[in-house]
Formats: structure tokens, C-alpha cells, sequence
């Protein structure tokens, strides 16, 4: 009796101590993931655990989204997942999401899942037109993509039609043009083509830095309304606050950057911003909700702390980062040279396997000929050995017959009849004898001629047999080209290599790689600046040429604000427009803002 309840009490302490859990369903840009959390877990927990599954140490560009009655809403690290407003049903969704963005991708995003994440982020919002990206721009923003997923471009490979499943440009700019599917596709291959050499980071950073000019990269927008009602446009991103009319999402009518801004705060529905220069008011406007100030205030601040934390010194763990991203660069880009060397070796072996197999294949042919024309020549000097035997054969003949009529003449002479007739008829036929004797003569020496001649002719084939023969023990016995070792070659000892020891991996730097880096550095450089020339006059060019497809009727407003824009020789960048609305004072700005 005592042991039962001992085991019950046992039991009943075991099921007490163990937590209670509820399931998380955390959705990436290329994954989902789910989490059995505790019940007393708070943001910061959650968010924790999905950054170290993902092997994420830049966190501060991101957060765990969710939604509230069609308002977006984000994870507060320190309060309890479950005491948001979120769904209570099984698995609790939310989705891992960049939340601030850098001012300069290259600069600040180290590592390459940050990169990978971040480059999604930015594609999916070009493709589903929540930023906008003139038609040039996204054809060459998606032959970076199509780089990325590919590798580099190969004709046999890549054939036409292997890009007709992939969705890579808005279908804003599909429809803005009379283009098959294949106009577009060749396009886009002309300039994929052109990245070969870059690896996946490398064309996904590149599409980075070309879509942070875009002019609503990196903004959140918020309805509001200035003292006076004028409904507004409030713009936040890393830069600062920006102020837009409806009607243009493009250019700010004015900016604020973050250096200038003192303090910000709210009041149920009021939102207050103190400029830094304390002579000057403080500007107020008005959003919809209550929980949109919220969204705001929290954008607000993480995105001026990171405004302040880049104009100072690197942390330590950035600066670790930092240097395990460049060594990580270096060595990624002395592999790549590696296997660049290795496959211009294969290809090089590969050519001249093939240069082997053409000239062993001719040789066969030549050996082919030879027979044959050995064969012709053997039968040849069969035929003439046999004409030459026939025709001296009737060469004896003749000559047997000639000295048959000489006898037949001596005879005819000896028995000479005494008469006159037969002396005449004898004589007659004595003449006719020698005449028939003297062609008999001329024959025979024609014969013995041409028997002569064939017996040159048969020594001719007979040395021309022995020369085929000749030609042909030479063909046989042509020394034979050493195989080809698909093993490639060892690499020249002043190329530096890695080890894999256990878990660790060490690389050391010569200084002679380390200056020839240097140099190979300085070289990109002057190419890049050349690139971005040449680049610029492609995206003209492109411009240009598919203008004449344009359907004007289908033109969005933000289109024909751009082509405005354009025409009128507008910033080339987001941070160039920024700078030109900051040139007036902040007084003169606010006091612009209360008379919208």
C-alpha cells in the first residue's frame, strides 16, 4: 500500500517537473522550420534558437514577423512568445525576415547566409512589385539571379527554353512590352553570360548592390496625416525618415536623417519627432492605429541604433567576422583559381586527347589506303607477269614460224624446176616467201619489243609494291603518343593550401600570395570601374531597344513617375536624392511639413 502511493506521488512529482511545450513553425525565405518551444520562453529565446540553427551571427538585421488583423507586427525579444497577439493554434507560425537593412550591402552584410537571406528578400519583393525596378534594371537584376542558380553559363547546357519554369522578372514588366517569352529569355542569357567566373555569393551580393538604389529598397511606409489633415506618406528605412506624397512612393518631398533626430515617441494615435537642434519645433503627425505607432517607434529605434552603430568603431565580434569573412574570401578565391587551373588542365587535356584521336584515326586511314593500294599493286604485277609471259610465248611462236618459212624456202630453192613456167612460178613464189619472211620478221621483233616493256613495267609495279610495303611498315611501327593521366598534375609549390585536422581548419598566407592578392585586388577594381561603364551603356541600349515594344496604355503610375524622373536627369541613387532634400535647413523642412 505505502510503495503504490509512493510510486503515485513519484509519478505524479515526474509529470510536475516536466515542462509544458507548444510547437513553433518558423518560415524562412527557402525553408520552414519547426521548434517544440516552453511555454515560458520569451522572444529572445525563440529568436536564439532559430538564428543558431541557421548558423546566423549577424542577428540585429532581423526579427520573427506575424501578423495582427492585416497589420504587421514583430517579436518582442523580452516578452513571452505566447503572450503576443498571435494564433493559439498549433504550430505558431512566424516568419524569420530581415527587419532593418544596411545602407551598403557589401560593406556590412559579412556573412554568406546573410547575404543569401537578405538577396531573397530583396528578389521577392522586386518580383511581387513591392519595390519598384525599371525594366532595364530587373532584366539585368535577373541575369544575376539565373547566375547564382546556375553557375555559369554553358550553350550546351543551357539551351534555349531552360529558363521557361523560372519566374524572374515582375509581370509588370512582362506586360509592359510586346516580347515572347523567348525575347525576354535571350536577353537575359546575353548578359548571364557575361558573369562567368562569379561564384553564387558573388552574383548574389552583385544583385545587392544594384537593388539598393532602387528608390523603395529598405522603406517601410505608413499612412499619416500632418497638423493641417494632408494625408502623407512616412517612409522609414536606414537613412532616415522620409516623407511622401500618396501618390509618389519613388522621391521623398523631404527627408530627415537619424544624426538629426533627437527623440521620437508617441501618444496614443500622435506621433512626436524632437530634431537634434533644440531651437527648432517639434514636427507631430497622426497615423491610423495605435498599434502602427507601435511598428513605427520599433523601426524607428532599431534603425537609428544601427545608423549610429556604423559611424563608430567595429565591435570585437564584428571585427572577427570581418576577418574570418575576408580569410574565408581569400581562401574561396585561391580554390576557385585552383579548380579554375585544374579545369583549363582537363580542357587542355581533353583537346589534346581529342588532336590524338583525329591523327590516330587518319593514320588508321592511311594504313587503310596503303593495303588497298598495296593490294591494287600486287594485282597489277600479276596481270603484267602474265601478258609478259603470253606475249613472249607468241613471240617463240613467231619466231618458229619465220624459221619454218626459211626452210620452206631453202627447200623450194633446192628443188628449183628446170622449166621456165615453173622457174617463173617458182621465183613468184620465192618472192612471196621472203616478203611473208620478212613481215613474219618485223612481228617478231614488235613482240620481243613489248615483251621487253612489260618487263619493265612489272619491275616498276614490283618496286612500286616494295615502296608500299615500306610505307606501311612505317605507318606501323610511328612511335605512339604516351597516354593521357586524367590525374592532374601536382600544383606549383608557391600556391598556398589548407588542411583539415579534426574540426579545425588552418590556412596560412605567403607573402607573396598576400601582395599578389593585393595587386589582383587593385586589378578588379579598375575592371569594375570599366564594368560599371560598360554596364551603363548595355542598360541604354536595352532601354532603348525595347522601347518601340512599349505599351504606353499599360504604363503603372509609378512607371510614368520614373520615366518622368529620368527625363528630367533625376538622381542616379536613393542616396543622391536623400542628400539633395537635405540641403535645406531642418527649420526650413519642418516648417515645410506642417504646410503639406
Amino acid at each position: 500500500m505505502a510503495g503504490a502511493i509512493a510510486s503515485r506521488m513519484s509519478f505524479s512529482s515526474l509529470k510536475r517537473k516536466q515542462p509544458k511545450t507548444f510547437t513553433v513553425r518558423i518560415v524562412t525565405m527557402d525553408a520552414e522550420m519547426e521548434f517544440n518551444c516552453e511555454m515560458k520562453w520569451k522572444g529572445k529565446d525563440l529568436f536564439d534558437l532559430v538564428c543558431r540553427t541557421l548558423g546566423l551571427r549577424e542577428t540585429w538585421f532581423f526579427g520573427l514577423q506575424y501578423t495582427i488583423k492585416d497589420t504587421v507586427a514583430w517579436l518582442k525579444m523580452d516578452k513571452k512568445v505566447l503572450d503576443h497577439d498571435v494564433s493559439k493554434e498549433e504550430p505558431v507560425t512566424f516568419h524569420f525576415l530581415a527587419k532593418f537593412y544596411p545602407e551598403n550591402a557589401e560593406e556590412e552584410l559579412v556573412q554568406e547566409i546573410t547575404q543569401h537571406l537578405f538577396f531573397l528578400q530583396v528578389k521577392k519583393q522586386i518580383l511581387d512589385e513591392k519595390v519598384y525596378c525599371p525594366p532595364e534594371a530587373s532584366v539585368l537584376l535577373a541575369s544575376y539571379a539565373v547566375q547564382a542558380k546556375y553557375g555559369d553559363y554553358d550553350p550546351s547546357v543551357h539551351k534555349r527554353g531552360f529558363l521557361a519554369q523560372e519566374e524572374l522578372l515582375p509581370k509588370r514588366v512582362i506586360n509592359l512590352y510586346q516580347m515572347t517569352p523567348e525575347m525576354w529569355e535571350e536577353r537575359i542569357t546575353a548578359w548571364y553570360a557575361e558573369h562567368r567566373g562569379r561564384a553564387r555569393d558573388e552574383a548574389e551580393m552583385e544583385y545587392l548592390k544594384i537593388a539598393q538604389d532602387l528608390e523603395m529598397y529598405g522603406v517601410n511606409y505608413f499612412t499619416i496625416r500632418n497638423k493641417k489633415g494632408t494625408e502623407l506618406l512616412l517612409g522609414v528605412d536606414a537613412l532616415g525618415l522620409h516623407i511622401y506624397d500618396p501618390e509618389n512612393r519613388l522621391t521623398p518631398k523631404i527627408s530627415f536623417p537619424w544624426n538629426e533626430i533627437r527623440n521620437i515617441s508617441y501618444s496614443d494615435k500622435e506621433f512626436t519627432i524632437k530634431p537634434l537642434d533644440k531651437k527648432i519645433d517639434v514636427f507631430k503627425f497622426n497615423s491610423s492605429k495605435l498599434r502602427v505607432n507601435k511598428l513605427i517607434l520599433q523601426l524607428c529605434i532599431g534603425n537609428h541604433d544601427l545608423f549610429m552603430r556604423r559611424r563608430k568603431a567595429d565591435s570585437l565580434e564584428v571585427q572577427q567576422m570581418k576577418a574570418q569573412a575576408r580569410e574565408e574570401k581569400a581562401r574561396k578565391q585561391m580554390e576557385r583559381q585552383r579548380l579554375a587551373r585544374e579545369k583549363q588542365m582537363r580542357e587542355e587535356a581533353e583537346r589534346s586527347r581529342d588532336e590524338l584521336e583525329r591523327r590516330l584515326l587518319q593514320m588508321k586511314e592511311e594504313a587503310t589506303m596503303a593495303n588497298e593500294a598495296l593490294m591494287r599493286s600486287e594485282e597489277t604485277a600479276d596481270l603484267l607477269a602474265e601478258k609478259a609471259q603470253i606475249t613472249e610465248e607468241e613471240a617463240k611462236l613467231l619466231a618458229q614460224k619465220a624459221a619454218e618459212a626459211e626452210q620452206e624456202m631453202q627447200r623450194i630453192k633446192a628443188t628449183a624446176i628446170r622449166t621456165e613456167e615453173e622457174k617463173r612460178l617458182m621465183e613468184q613464189k620465192v618472192l612471196e616467201a621472203e616478203v611473208l619472211a620478212l613481215k613474219m620478221a618485223e612481228e617478231s621483233e614488235r613482240r620481243a619489243k613489248e615483251a621487253d616493256q612489260l618487263k619493265q613495267d612489272l619491275q616498276e609495279a614490283r618496286e612500286a609494291e616494295r615502296r608500299a610495303k615500306q610505307k606501311l611498315l612505317e605507318i606501323a611501327t610511328k612511335p605512339t603518343y604516351p597516354p593521357m593521366n586524367p590525374i592532374p598534375p601536382p600544383l606549383p609549390p608557391d600556391i598556398p593550401s589548407f588542411d583539415m585536422i579534426g574540426d579545425s581548419l588552418s590556412f596560412d598566407f605567403k607573402d607573396t600570395d598576400m601582395k599578389r592578392l593585393s595587386m589582383e585586388i587593385e586589378k578588379e577594381k579598375v575592371e569594375y570601374m570599366e564594368k560599371s561603364k560598360h554596364l551603363q551603356e548595355q542598360l541604354n541600349e536595352l532601354k532603348t531597344e525595347i522601347e518601340a515594344l512599349k505599351l504606353k496604355e499599360r504604363e503603372t503610375a509609378l512607371d510614368v513617375l520614373h520615366s518622368e524622373t529620368s527625363d528630367r536627369g533625376g538622381p542616379s541613387s536613393k542616396h543622391n536624392t536623400i542628400k539633395k532634400l537635405t540641403l535645406q535647413s531642418a527649420k526650413s523642412r519642418v516648417a515645410f511639413f506642417e504646410e503639406l
